[in-house]
Parts: C-alpha cells; structure tokens; sequence
C-alpha cells in the first residue's frame, strides 16, 4: 500500500484537533497519578527518569514509523515489514490480547471515581465484586457499541473523554497550589525524600510509570483513518507528548502537596485527592462533578483503545491471517464491526477471570500486570523495527530522528532495554497481595497463555495460505 492510499471501505474522518484529542486520553490518565504519588516524592524523579528511557525513545520510534509507513495497522505494518509475516502478527496480537485485561483495569478505577459521585452509601460498595463487574461491563458495552457506528461518531467519545480526564488534573493542579500556599505541603519534598528507593517494591514501580507513558502509537493503528497522517501525525504527537509529559508531574506534585502517600489508595487516591484539597481551598462540593468528569475520561480512554486495538484483527483479516470475517467491514458505519465485537466479547470474559479467587484491589493489580507484560511485547519488537529498518531508504518526505541512522539505534536500543527490565519487573505481586503465587500464576500464566494461542493462530492461518484455502 502507498503511504497515503486509504484503506478500502474505511473514511479519513480525524483531523489534526481529533488526532491531538486522541493522543491525550489515551496517553494520560489520572490513574497513574495516583499509583505514581503513593509512592511519594520520589515519583517525581522516576518521572523524569521514564521519559528519559522510555518516552522519548518511544516518541522518535512512533515519529519515524509513522512518517516511513503511515497505513492502517501501524506497529503491525512496521514489525512485518521489519522481520516478516510471523513477527507482524504476533505484534498485531499481543497489542490487541493487551486490551483484554487492560478494559477491566480501566474500567475498575473508573467504577472506584463514580462512588464518589454519591454519599458514604455509594463508597460502602468500594470492596463489592459485583458492583465493578456489572458497571466494567456496561462501561464495556458503550464503548463497544459507539465504535461499531464508526470512527466519525466515536472521535467525539474520544474527544470528550481528554477532556474528561484533562480538566480533573488540571483542577488538582490547581487546588493543590492554593492548598499549598494557605496550609502548606502535606508531604515533604527534601533530597533524601525525592531520591528513588531500590527496595523491590518500590523498583517494581518503576514498570508501571513506563506503561503509563505508552500510548503514543495507538492513533498510528487509524493510519488509513486520519487525514495526511504523514502531516498531522508528527505534529499532534509532538504536541501531545509535551503536555502530557507535563501534566503526569505536575499533577503528581499537586496529589503529594494535598495528601501525605500514606494515605492514597491506588484505585481511589485522584479522587480523595480532589475531595481533600477542595475542602481545604473552600470547594468540598467539586468531588461530586470531578468524579462525573473522570466517568467520561474513562468511557472516552476505553473507546479510543478500542479503536486502535481493534484495527490490528481488521489488517490481520486482510492479510488471510485470520478468518476473512475479521477485515469486514460495515455496511452503513464504515467500521471494522466483527473485529471491534470479537474484542468486546473476550474484554468481558476478562472482566469475570480477573476477579477470580482475589480482591477488588487484587484483582486490579494483576490485570494490570497482565496488561504491562502483554502490552510490552510488541514494544520489544516495534523497537527492534525501527533498528533493522534504518537500513531501507526513507521515503521523500519521511520525518527522520536527529543524528539519521545513529541517533534512531541508540533511541530504539534505550527503549528495547527499558523495556525488557518493565516485563521482569511486572511478574513480581505488589506486597500487599494475599495469594501472591496466585497472583503470579495468574499474570504468567495468562500471558503466555495468550502467545501460544497466538502462535497456534499464526501457523494455522499461514497452512490454510499455503493450501490456497484463504475463507
């Protein structure tokens, strides 16, 4: 395919706002604030030291990727042409598999936010199982079901939800301040206290601040949807990743500066956060629509993943690597229906195989893990393209890394050892999980679970290719 020719049957609907949009609740969540603060003003530092090893690698690879091959499929189109159809399905199915256990934990913290849109009656159901299956699965079904009428409906969830997301941590930005400079700081930010601990705990941290600062390749799956993406892609995610960047700190400050770490909670902290530094700056009553506005940052998070995971079966239903069903395509909407409702469909069983034999909070923790390790797989290998890749000519008008050939190995090299040292570190349990051999089972086992299937997939689809069978 040329670099600009759309896919058949798909419409060019995102503009540069929609791509910029997209970029921004999918690359930020208040989430990892809380998960980053609680472990106290050292988070900062890490922060620094994530973008350093991880961000910025990852936002010259997408840049350049991009720029080289802008077509439906993005990271897929890149490991295949790198090293071939096996390395561009597997790429294309763990990024997707990714999204399985990633809906459930998005839509955990979501369902944690919206108690405390009620009174104390709603935040008694904080330890209840069934409330977080029943709302992950409706939050699941509105996310499904506005991307199945198309990507021109489903930007403006994607686009709501940033805001959703961006105004709330602007606010902590801001109550935080006022806070600060009436009562002063909660938590003490000296030296000794902003230096990174190398306790285990606190290292198997570390992996979860470089997956809160993926997302960058995510709009790159729409590359047939976006219009001139060899345009507008560098310069949304420029942008993006600068205020993104940015905000993940400041905000992060700002938890710290209204709540000691003792006392966030990683499901809850953003919100008791909001409710301490309100009442503090004379505003108690901002919990209630902040919670809201976190409820549609995470309906808008969950649609636009849905979105870009669901692309990957659509190309791979293309290429005859999986059943031809898969690269249908609607009739009125113009989406990929049969590969967005196959994900809704798993996405749901793994709301109920998270839950089981654990917490709420241990449930959350290993479908966390579980979508770092998935997750980080096709990040190995979208790293490892972008070295073999510098040896084909860059096409005319291809944006490339400053320092050429060199400059983009040494980046993509940071970011594969990044990497791979994330992956390790999500195996090991957090230190407060009760069935911790469970816990690794679980997260191990799943995930391996999931490539085998994938491989299996693989060498069926490439027999039937083989045969000439190509249903």
């Amino acid at each position: 395919m040329a670099g600009e020719e759309p896919t058949p049957g798909l419409r060019r609907v995102m503009g540069f706002r929609d791509l910029l949009l997209f970029y921004l609740v999918t690359g930020f969540t208040v989430r990892w604030v809380s998960t980053a603060a609680a472990a106290g003003p050292s988070a900062v530092v890490i922060w620094l030291v994530g973008c350093l090893a991880f961000y910025l690698p990852l936002m010259a690879t997408v840049l350049e990727l991009s720029s080289r091959y802008p077509q439906e499929g993005g990271c897929y189109v890149w490991s295949k042409r790198a090293f071939g159809d096996f390395a561009g399905f597997i790429t294309a199915w763990t990024y997707w598999t990714c999204n399985l256990p990633y809906f459930p934990g998005l839509f955990y913290f979501t369902a944690a936010a919206a108690l405390f849109i009620g009174g104390p009656e709603w935040r008694a159901l904080a330890g209840n199982p069934l409330y977080f299956i029943i709302f992950s699965l409706a939050a699941l079904a509105i996310a499904a079901g506005i991307n199945v009428r198309g990507l021109a409906i489903g930007k403006w969830l994607h686009n709501l939800g940033a805001l959703g997301l961006w105004i709330p941590g602007i606010l902590l930005m801001l109550f935080g301040l006022i806070a600060g400079l009436r009562f002063g700081s909660a938590t003490a930010f000296t030296l000794s206290s902003m230096a990174p601990s190398t306790r285990l705990k606190d290292i198997v941290f570390w992996s979860t601040i470089a997956f809160s600062l993926s997302g960058l390749e995510s709009a790159s799956m729409l590359g047939g949807e976006i219009e001139s993406p060899r345009r507008n892609i560098p310069r949304a995610l420029l942008l993006a990743g600068g205020l993104i960047t940015g905000l993940y700190i400041l905000s992060t400050v700002a938890m710290l500066v209204a709540l000691p770490p003792r006392e966030i909670q990683s499901l809850q902290g953003f919100m008791q956060a909001i409710e301490s530094a309100g009442v503090k700056v004379g505003a108690g009553w901002v919990a209630a629509p902040v919670a809201m506005l976190i409820v549609l940052g995470g309906l808008g998070q969950a649609g636009a993943w849905f979105a870009a995971g669901g692309r990957l079966p659509f190309v791979a239903g293309i290429d005859r690597f999986l059943p031809a069903a898969f690269a249908r395509i609607h009739p009125r909407y113009g989406s990929p229906y049969v590969s967005l409702l196959s994900q809704a469909a798993i996405a749901a069983l793994f709301i109920f195989l998270g839950q089981a034999g654990t917490t709420v909070k241990g449930a959350y923790d290993v479908l966390v893990s579980m979508s770092i390790i998935s997750y980080f797989i096709p990040y190995l290998l979208m790293f490892a393209s972008m070295i073999r890749l510098q040896r084909e000519p860059a096409p005319a008008g291809t944006l490339r890394v400053p320092g050429g050939r060199w400059g983009a190995t040494t980046l993509a090299g940071v970011g594969l050892v990044t990497t791979s040292i994330s992956i390790v570190l999500a195996l090991v349990p957090a230190e407060d999980e009760s069935h911790k051999t469970l816990a690794v089972v679980k997260v191990a086992g799943l995930t391996l679970l999931l490539l085998g299937l994938g491989t299996w997939l693989y060498y069926l689809a490439d027999s039937r290719r083989s045969s000439g069978d190509l249903r």
